[in-house]
């Protein structure tokens, strides 16, 4: 299960680079929550992540959709921004 790591309203993720694996949530003016994040495949092709609809109503919903894609894909943490 991968971590997860809520950040300041005034702060980013740190820069994870090409080859990292990583994944985001950010919250929105209207008060949903967007998920986007990279990794790689077991055969080393690259992966994008990015959330549905119906997962960005909340930040239960989008965790837990985060979470299975950072556990099919090896995403060591989930970097959550509460605050647009």
């Amino acid at each position: 299960m991968a971590d997860v790591i809520y950040l300041s309203p005034d702060e980013d993720m740190p820069d994870c680079g090409d080859e990292m694996r990583w994944l985001r949530i950010e919250a929105s003016d209207d008060g949903r929550f967007f998920g986007s994040g990279g990794s790689s495949k077991a055969n080393g092709d690259w992966v994008g992540y990015r959330s549905l609809a119906e997962d960005d109503i909340s930040i239960e919903a989008a965790l837990a959709a985060a979470q299975q894609w950072a556990a099919k894909y090896g995403v060591p943490i989930i970097w959550v921004q509460l605050a647009p």
